[in-house]
């Protein structure tokens, strides 16, 4: 890649040489791509200036380091809606209460509304996936338009381990996966490996590692060769067939039982990922979470 650039921040924005394709990359490695707020308002940004060049025609969505995205950063869960300073005690300290459901309803709207935008897009975007693609980084995926990704690409929705599986973009997971896998990784809350959905079709090309690079890139630059006005005009009709399935309702559902879904009660018994992150921190969490949710596979099939 050459030319025009910003790669200031976690997210960076590259346009070829040709104005046609434009490459944008995750870059936080050091937490394997996840994103807090303010990096996914970044890769907003850097979308919306894409969509709003009339030279672009595709986008091509990646992450650094070979690992796409690993989703929202849960090392600070409510961060997601903000501190209320004073609200702890009149000490001047962040509140450490949970947000009110009016507080998540209306951060979860926000949510929601780049997905829906991301989803709706007016350029041809291409995901080059490997490594993980978790969590929101797993719904990115499945919206792009075309994705490549490698063989051992981990998949799946490890929030619903936590949050349980009342999760937004229910209706994208479904028509993405099929009924049955999409019920199989939001009610266990599995990580698979892409390989062993090869045969379902979810993604456009699987490959072997190596290739995916290079595979992502043979993709942009045959969607980048059609015409730019006939490629905006299919991405709205592709969005107008979606919402006639029903798709902007069920939006609206989604992140009402996203805010709901995330106020929920634990059972003695019940694995509660941010009483035990608060306790033990974010890494052994994660750990005691896996160990919870782990139940050995007979010997018999």
């Amino acid at each position: 890649m050459t030319s025009p650039s910003a790669a200031a921040g976690r997210v960076h924005y590259e346009v070829d040489p040709g104005g046609r394709i434009a490459t944008v990359t995750l870059d936080n490695p050091a937490r394997r791509n996840s994103y807090d707020a303010a990096m996914r308002d970044e890769l907003a940004r850097h979308l919306d200036r894409a969509a709003e060049d009339d030279d672009i025609t595709v986008v091509l969505l990646r992450g650094a380091e070979g690992v796409f995205s690993t989703g929202a950063d849960m090392n600070n869960a409510y961060g997601w809606y903000g501190e209320r300073p004073g609200a702890g005690g009149g000490n001047g300290k962040p509140a450490k209460n949970r947000p009110s459901q009016r507080r998540r309803l209306t951060v979860d709207r926000k949510s929601f509304g780049f997905y829906h935008e991301f989803m709706g897009y007016p350029k041809v975007t291409v995901g080059e996936l490997s490594g993980y693609a978790l969590g929101g980084g797993f719904e990115m995926a499945l919206m792009t338009d075309i994705s490549v990704i490698a063989r051992d690409t981990r998949i799946g929705m490890p929030a619903t381990r936590f949050l349980g599986p009342a999760l937004g973009s229910l209706h994208m997971f479904f028509h993405r996966l099929g009924p049955v896998l999409a019920r199989r990784l939001l009610l266990t809350g599995d990580i698979i490996e892409a390989g062993e959905v090869e045969h379902r079709g979810v993604f456009t090309e699987t490959c072997a590692p190596a290739a995916v690079t290079a595979r992502a890139r043979y993709w942009a630059e045959k969607a980048a060769k059609m015409p730019a006005d006939g490629v905006v005009m299919a991405k709205e009709a592709f969005r107008l067939v979606e919402q006639s399935q029903a798709y902007q309702g069920e939006e609206v559902a989604g992140y009402l039982f996203h805010a709901f879904g995330t106020n929920l009660q634990f059972a003695p018994g019940e694995f509660n990922f941010v009483k035990a992150r608060a306790e033990h921190g974010t890494r052994e969490a994660f750990r005691l979470r896996d160990e919870h949710f782990h139940v050995p596979e007979p010997d018999v099939f």
